[in-house]
């Protein structure tokens, strides 16, 4: 069973090297590795180059511009050959080295669509100290009216679903990983297995967390990805999953 990994990277030499090195020392041996530049000026190409060698010609990449975040989401998934596809993001990486072992052992069950788990959100500059730990435990597809969604660095499925239930949307901002989870969860009912463990590690300062206005702009897509699914919600009601944040923050491990 191969699996396909897509990182989506622009100017991302700071932190891409553990990312490839993190996806390059994962004990399952059948993965493919798709790396969508969108024309990096910075040493992301040199990084890449470097490693590419090491994958023994399970390394896949591109270089050029691109529409934004999810529009080279779509161009790695297209791009895949694997059974499965999953997503890390060019700032994450695996802390363990049976990720990819763990998750792919639960699509050995045919009734197995999707695989998720819970992430570790660490500080940049010590990798070792949780910010917090977002655990996806709690959800089930009627919580995405509450702002509720699975880990979706952590969220691998069958690479058939794309083409069967549809791609990112390029026309939202910030939450168009949101708003396909929702038509996968909620409106096709694929059927999910929940890891209790962290598969990876996030360091702060994300799009969607790195200020209120970008929580703003979230939340606006959350409310407009839910309607044009036909879940009801509004803005009031998506404050309650501060509430959750803050119990997070308070009680993280």
């Amino acid at each position: 069973m191969k699996v396909s990994i897509i990182t989506v990277c622009f100017n991302s030499a700071q932190y891409i090297e553990s990312t490839i090195e993190s996806v390059l020392t994962q004990t399952y041996p059948d993965i493919e590795y798709i790396l969508v530049d969108g024309g990096s000026k910075d040493d992301t190409i040199n990084i890449i180059r470097k490693y590419e060698p090491m994958f023994n010609g399970r390394m896949r990449w591109i270089s050029e511009s691109d529409k934004g975040i999810y529009d080279a989401m779509n161009k790695g998934i297209r791009m895949a050959s694997g059974n499965i596809v999953g997503i890390i993001n060019s700032d994450d990486f695996y802390h363990r080295k049976d990720t990819i072992e763990l998750i792919t052992g639960q699509f050995k069950n045919p009734d197995i669509d999707a695989v998720y788990g819970d992430v570790r959100f660490v500080d940049p500059d010590d990798l070792e100290k949780t910010f917090r730990y977002y655990s996806s435990r709690i959800f089930s597809p009627p919580l995405f009216r509450f702002g509720f969604m699975p880990a979706h660095p952590t969220f691998f499925t069958r690479r058939d679903y794309f083409e069967q239930h549809g791609y990112y949307r390029t026309d939202l901002r910030i939450a168009a990983d949101y708003e396909l989870l929702i038509r996968f969860l909620y409106i096709a009912r694929l059927r999910t297995r929940y890891l209790q463990i962290d598969l990876l590690k996030m360091r702060t300062g994300g799009e969607s967390t790195r200020s209120i206005k970008s929580n703003y702009i979230l939340n606006k897509e959350i409310v407009r990805a839910c309607k044009e699914n036909g879940i009801y919600t509004n803005m009031s009601i998506l404050t309650l999953k501060y509430f959750i944040k803050i119990f997070e923050l308070i009680f993280t491990k």
